[in-house]
């Protein structure tokens, strides 16, 4: 049966699932009780379809099954937040070709890197289309018509540069999400970034959950990985000139020390997959990641888990060149493999096969669970007393 059959077939089911929680359900008390496990998140929406940060995007990610909804977050030159994968328009608009605007393309430098193009920042609100709280609405109103619930997974993007040019992000997302009366603990939001020092800051504005996430540049040929800058370390460490700090990279935050020291102002890690399972070079014909071969999972899932973090990984594809020799061509068994780890949560491009997966893995793990995958895209049908979640 191939993977688009599987897909197609098991959706509707698993859009009305709600699984049973995994034995760390005191990490995400609200969020066990109320979404499956692990979830999926919607990675900028559903770029493996659509367009990233595209309303069209999020509304297919959530009929696709995903679970959250990922807007990355920068500001317009008027302080609004709106949904753009980066500050720089240059590669995800037409500005380019907009003659209005011509006299504002420049070179900034973002995280110690000179980028040049169209800047969010250059731009108001009334020159860039809307997102800012269309994305919470569509979340609201899309949990009311599948009857299930739906979050977001808000990343700050480039909280240092947005600093530096007098347009801070952190405290304007809480306002957002307090308007929106979303700023309490049970609320469905989840807020990411790779920075540490504004996580610090939101611990201290909000009780939402927080998660830090841990980039690395590549992996080298022997599995080990490359810490090039940019993507050295948090930049706010770099920014900081403090030695202690630049003496760390990411990898830091995956060592057990680095784990209890996020503990103290996040709820959980958002390592690049390859901090789990890396990869060696084994020069064969296969396209891209296809010509390599995986090493074994490491423990750092156990070891987050152990102080009390929950661990959502990035990011899942589809594309042949984007799937590792051993997955034989097929993203489930990539997932499956993760699924098996004990993750607790991915970013995936395409949510339906992340959620058909899911299904899988649940049939693997509890057979019985069968007799419960039992409806529609409307709502959950089952009514068998053993079945788990039982809203109608």
């Amino acid at each position: 049966m191939k993977l688009q059959s599987i897909a197609s077939a098991l959706i509707a089911a698993a859009i009305c699932t709600t699984f049973v929680p995994p034995v760390h359900a005191d990490r995400n008390a609200g969020l066990d009780r109320d979404f499956p496990r692990p979830l999926v998140i919607g990675h900028r929406g559903a770029h493996g379809y659509l367009p990233a940060h595209t309303l069209e995007g999020y509304a297919l990610a959530i009929e696709l099954g995903a679970d959250f909804i990922e807007p990355d977050l920068v500001s317009t030159k008027d302080g609004h937040l709106i949904a753009r994968h980066e500050p720089n328009m240059i590669a995800t608009t037409d500005v380019a070709s907009r003659p209005e605007f011509a006299s504002r393309r420049r070179t900034a430098v973002i995280d110690g890197a000179a980028d040049e193009g169209f800047f969010a920042s250059d731009f108001t609100l009334a020159e860039i289309k809307r997102l800012r709280a269309v994305i919470i609405a569509l979340a609201k109103r899309k949990s009311e018509e599948k009857g299930r619930p739906i979050g977001i997974y808000p990343e700050v993007k480039h909280s240092t540069y947005h600093k530096s040019i007098g347009l801070p992000i952190e405290k304007r997302l809480v306002a957002i999400l307090s308007a929106a009366g979303w700023n309490h603990r049970d609320a469905p939001v989840i807020i990411q970034s790779f920075e540490q020092s504004n996580l610090k800051e939101l611990r201290k504005l909000t009780p939402l959950r927080l998660i830090q996430l841990i980039d690395a540049n590549d992996v080298n040929p022997d599995g080990s990985l490359d810490f090039t800058a940019p993507f050295d370390r948090p930049f706010d460490w770099t920014a900081s000139g403090d030695p202690r700090l630049l003496a760390r990279t990411f990898g830091f935050l995956v060592t057990d020390e680095g784990l209890r020291e996020v503990k103290t102002y996040a709820d959980g890690i958002g390592p690049w997959k390859r901090y789990i399972v890396s990869t060696v070079a084994a020069n064969l014909s296969g396209p891209g990641e296809a010509s390599l071969k995986l090493l074994p999972a490491n423990n750092l899932i156990d070891r987050a888990h152990k102080v009390g973090l929950f661990v959502h990984t990035w990011t899942f594809r589809n594309e042949q060149r984007r799937l590792v020799s051993d997955y034989a061509g097929n993203p489930v068994n990539e997932y499956l493999q993760f699924y098996r780890l004990g993750i607790d949560g991915l970013f995936s491009d395409f949510a339906d096969t992340a959620v058909a997966a899911r299904i899988l893995f649940e049939l693997e793990s509890n057979p019985d669970a069968g007799r419960c995958l039992i409806g529609d895209r409307d709502g959950p049908k089952r009514h068998q007393p053993e079945c788990p979640d039982q809203r109608d």
